[in-house]
């Protein structure tokens, strides 16, 4: 049986549901996310590309990307501004925003990009300087 988690923006225009259960559940510190989601942290839950769909409200979904050269294209609702996932083509992921899936139970396992952290978080967890190899990062551990 498939576990099946739906969530929508701030305003209920755009709905998602992701099935499955995700890649990773992680921090990420890096000033990009930060700023987005307007937090010192950002609670990232990532799932292969097709676990997640968009149910309703498609018309609605806008993607912002930071730079022509971007890996994170960042989607919200043109409505209400809600901010909902972070497409990552070059991985053939979502980044879904833990607090978009409230019925998902968010257990982190690392955090990412820890070097630009303005939150320390002495929780035991790994801290990469950047990402993990397998993502493109140098894999390295940071303390805490």
């Amino acid at each position: 049986m498939t576990s099946l988690y739906q969530g929508e923006c701030f305003c209920g225009a755009v709905k998602i549901e992701v099935s499955g259960e995700p890649v990773s559940m992680a921090y990420c510190h890096c000033d990009s996310c930060r700023s987005w989601s307007g937090s010192p942290v950002h609670a990232s839950t990532m799932w292969m590309t097709d676990s997640v769909k968009v149910v309703a409200g498609k018309e609605h979904l806008q993607t912002f990307q930071k730079t022509p050269q971007s890996i994170s294209h960042r989607q919200y609702c043109a409505q209400c501004g809600g901010h909902l996932m972070i497409h990552h083509p070059d991985f053939g992921m979502f980044d879904v925003f833990a607090a978009t899936l409230p019925t998902l139970k968010f257990v982190p396992s690392l955090h990412v990009n820890y070097s630009e952290t303005v939150l320390p978080m002495p929780d035991g967890l790994p801290k990469f300087r950047d990402l993990p190899s397998e993502f493109g990062g140098s894999g390295e551990l940071t303390p805490e």
